[in-house]
Parts: structure tokens; C-alpha cells; sequence
């Protein structure tokens, strides 16, 4: 679960470096705090600096640029990320297979 935020959230920062925490909560679909803590987290780690507007009409306004770790972590997360996606499409897949397989067999026997 935190690898997906992780992931995300390090997307949406790269894309839009000044993008409000509330605006991040609303494009990950998860509370202000959650954003915060995770974002604390990501600085703590060092992939990611924030750098506060001083004259900003926004008091919140800041910068969020990812680091040369934080760059190197995110391809690393999208590596994972695209073989969790990978992997839940394979069983999705096969799911659906199993399910035409057991409609096909019911429809066979209905006649």
C-alpha cells in the first residue's frame, strides 16, 4: 500500500512540483493527513525537498522537488509497480477464463 502511494505521490510531484497537499489528497483519494505524513515521509527520506514560498499568497505554498535519490527510488517503485499491476492483470485473466469456462459448461448443459 505504501509503495502505490509512494509511487503515486512521487508522480504527481514530479509533474506539478507546486501542487497543494489538499490537491494531492483529492487526486490519490486519501485525507489531508495521510498526504502530510507521507509526504514528511518522502522528505525524511531524503527524495524529496521542499522548498516554502515566502511571499506566496498561499501560507502553504511550497515546492516540492524530487532528489537524485528520490528520482532514482521512483523508477525503482515503478518497476514494482508495473509487476504488482502485471502480476493482478495475469489472475484477473485467468479469472475471467474460469468464469467463461463455467458459463460456457452451464449453457452447454441447459440445452
Amino acid at each position: 500500500m505504501h509503495d502505490d502511494i509512494h509511487f503515486k505521490l512521487l508522480q504527481l510531484l514530479q509533474h506539478n512540483p507546486n501542487i497543494s497537499q489538499r490537491e494531492l489528497a483529492a487526486e490519490l483519494g486519501i485525507s489531508l493527513g495521510k498526504v502530510n505524513y507521507c509526504v514528511r515521509a518522502l522528505v525524511d527520506k531524503g527524495w524529496v525537498k521542499m522548498n516554502n514560498f515566502r511571499k506566496s499568497e498561499r501560507k502553504g505554498a511550497y515546492l516540492y522537488q524530487l532528489t537524485p535519490t528520490g528520482i532514482s527510488e521512483k523508477a525503482a517503485l515503478t518497476v514494482r509497480f508495473l509487476r504488482h499491476k502485471e502480476a493482478e492483470h495475469q489472475r484477473l485473466m485467468e479469472e475471467i477464463e474460469a468464469l467463461r469456462q463455467l458459463v460456457a459448461e452451464q449453457e452447454g448443459s441447459a440445452k
